[in-house]
């Protein structure tokens, strides 16, 4: 796992020095404290930093070139079929000199043998750029599911790019504005979805895309893979069980191909516990796993991590997330994603990752489970949908949302007042949208009411929903069912689960590895018929039935809870002073972004029990915080409050 960088000369653009290369590779040491490297001509620089994981000799040093110096790679990632592939196209009998044993030489011989067509033969997870000095063309590769982050910025000079927006951003010539779009999306999503960033002129590179940039500074994207939901309704259940834990079992085998020590994630939900199960059947020493727990009950899943831990004979070690070690985590934890994140995952994940990172140096983790499985409530809440549409409008839009709204107000997670109000909610919407409206943190109207004139007055804002319908149209799939779990997959998956993965792992040089994003499993699964994936509304009904035999009951059969922080509560208590620091009215009409009296009215009903404000709030806090980080305090514009609206 590594960091990479570079900055391509357009036109008549100036030379990158390597001091410059150096100071954006230098970003990124956390990603790679192993080993560092520059590559100059005069036309490109490239930069990287290592983390040794495969070959931990300097044979694996960065940027690699090919024999006659003619293509130069820096790449992150792992390749966990590269020796196939490396065999299937002969490339040592074909005359290619290796060097060292790893991923990144056999992916520069294979360019050499097939171009780009080797990109939807690589199994693995990876951002990589190739310099092709023949064709004076750069490329950039960006896997499946997002799992490793890149980025790119173009100007009328330059193309830059970087394993994380800081490396960008380290050249000062680079102007960091706040994009209002961006901001929009984020006030939905409690994160930025698709592949627009926070800051207006800075990009991701779409997962399952790979893009070419020429030196007059012409941009061709290209995908080269997508999931295909066309349903085989050959497959019987039976099968379908066999197969799935077969392709689980492949996943898990090929992610611990590595030199060095690997563990894993345990929350005590399915997924990770169903990794341990089958990462326990290949090793020969105890497997390391590692948890986080709090004293809310609602949000702690430590007893059932500790029943898959003591019935595997695991290494097992926990740590308890409490409020003081949030507070100390912010804004701290930001710098590490440069980007607002209001995911509650993140700085739990921080905090395990830490705990891991003196034992092993991967870790396997459970995410896309879910996207894969049929495993999200909104997924069984679709099924509940089906049937409740059949229930006369105004008795749904009467009688039933008047006694939701008697509900007392609960900060639990997940609680049954938030679930009823959100869910008669959607039931006027289509699937797609109801699938969005039940994810929201705020509508398109609560948004609006939020933001001052400029705001309004600067741009048209697109409504979030675009991100869900034009998935949903895109994966033209048969079943609603499985569209909607397209959209699970190509928006929620690599925009919020990846970036709290890559970033808070890789902030401790820890590399996590995604099974279930395996493409020969979620292939697979996308063909399986939504009635096996959803049976009787049991969510992940093939994975539970697959791990039977090897998960005790009290896994197989819980519900899910997923990782979370009670922060709806700390909020009210342990956090209020920093909230009301940072969306206090002076900190808020520094910026022009926001009305205060419109701030001060979310916080006012959620200190009063009126409204489960948690998430919105969450949300805030943390782009206040990136605001002041990274566009407030940018070079030059220190003493400069409000933002150019673009």
């Amino acid at each position: 796992m590594c960091g990479i960088c570079g900055i391509l000369r357009l036109n008549r653009g100036p030379a990158t020095d390597e001091a410059l290369i150096s100071k954006m590779a230098d970003t990124l040491a956390h990603r790679g404290p192993n080993d560092d490297g520059t590559w100059l001509d005069d036309r490109i620089a490239l930069g990287f930093r290592r983390l040794s994981v495969i070959d931990l000799s300097y044979a694996g040093h960065q940027p690699m070139t090919n024999e006659d110096g003619s293509i130069v790679i820096v790449f992150n990632g792992e390749i966990y079929n590269f020796q196939e592939l490396k065999e299937k196209y002969r490339l040592e009998e074909r005359g290619h000199v290796f060097k060292s044993r790893t991923d990144t030489e056999v992916l520069i011989h294979l360019y050499e043998e097939i171009g780009l067509d080797m990109i939807p033969e690589l199994n693995g997870m990876f951002a990589f750029s190739l310099w092709d000095s023949r064709t004076q063309s750069l490329h950039l590769v960006r896997d499946r599911y997002g799992i490793k982050p890149f980025f790119y910025q173009k100007d009328d000079d330059h193309f830059r790019f970087g394993s994380e927006i800081k490396a960008i951003i380290a050249d000062d010539r680079v102007v960091r504005r706040a994009s209002m779009q961006a901001l929009h999306d984020f006030l939905s999503f409690n994160y930025i979805p698709g592949t627009q960033t926070a800051f207006e002129g800075i990009h991701e590179i779409a997962p399952g895309h790979h893009m070419t940039v020429s030196l007059a500074g012409d941009i061709t994207t290209k995908r080269y893979w997508d999931l295909d939901f066309t349903v085989d309704h050959n497959i019987t259940e039976e099968v379908a069980i066999k197969r799935s834990y077969e392709l689980m079992d492949k996943a898990v085998q090929r992610r611990l191909i590595a030199d060095v020590p690997i563990g894993v994630f345990l929350s005590g939900g399915l997924d990770s516990s169903t990794l341990v199960a089958l990462m326990d059947k290949h090793v020969n020493t105890p497997v390391h796993t590692y948890s986080v727990g709090f004293e809310d009950q609602s949000f702690n899943e430590l007893p059932y991590a500790r029943i898959v831990a003591e019935q595997f004979g695991t290494v097992h070690r926990e740590v308890m997330i409490t409020a003081d070690m949030v507070r100390d985590m912010l804004p701290k934890y930001l710098s590490f994603i440069d980007e607002p994140y209001g995911d509650g995952s993140a700085i739990p994940t921080y905090y395990v990752s830490e705990l891991a990172k003196d034992e092993v140096v991967v870790v396997l983790s459970g995410e896309g489970g879910d996207e894969a499985f049929a495993g999200y409530d909104t997924h069984a809440a679709y099924e509940v949908y089906r049937q409740a549409r059949k229930i006369p409008a105004f008795i749904r839009n009467g009688i039933l949302k008047r006694l939701a709204n008697c509900l007392p107000v609960s900060d639990k997670k997940l609680s049954f007042e938030f679930k009823v109000k959100r869910f008669l909610g959607g039931l006027d919407l289509p699937p797609e949208e109801a699938h969005h409206w039940w994810r929201i943190v705020l509508g398109e109207a609560e948004k609006r009411d939020l933001y001052t004139d400029a705001v309004t007055d600067a741009a048209p804002l697109e409504p979030a929903v675009r991100h869900f319908t034009r998935a949903f149209e895109h994966s033209g799939a048969a079943e609603t069912l499985s569209g909607l779990m397209y959209i699970d997959s190509t928006v929620f998956l690599p925009d919020d689960l990846m970036i709290k993965n890559d970033r808070m792992t890789m902030a401790h040089s820890l590399e996590a590895r995604v099974p279930f994003t395996d493409p020969d499993l979620t292939a697979f699964l996308a063909k399986v018929p939504s009635k096996m994936k959803m049976k009787n509304r049991r969510k992940k009904h093939l994975m539970r039935r697959a791990m039977e035999n090897e998960l005790p009951a009290s896994i197989l059969d819980k519900k899910k809870v997923g990782l979370e922080m009670p922060y709806s509560r700390w909020l009210k208590h342990e956090l209020k002073d920093l909230m009301m620091q940072y969306l206090g009215p002076e900190n808020i009409g520094k910026t022009g972004l926001f009305r205060p009296q419109a701030i001060k009215a979310l916080i006012d009903d959620h200190i009063a029990g009126r409204r489960d404000n948690g998430r919105p709030l969450w949300g805030l806090l943390n782009y206040m915080m990136w605001y002041e980080l990274y566009i407030q305090n940018q070079p030059g514009l220190r003493n400069t409050h409000k933002v150019e609206m673009t």
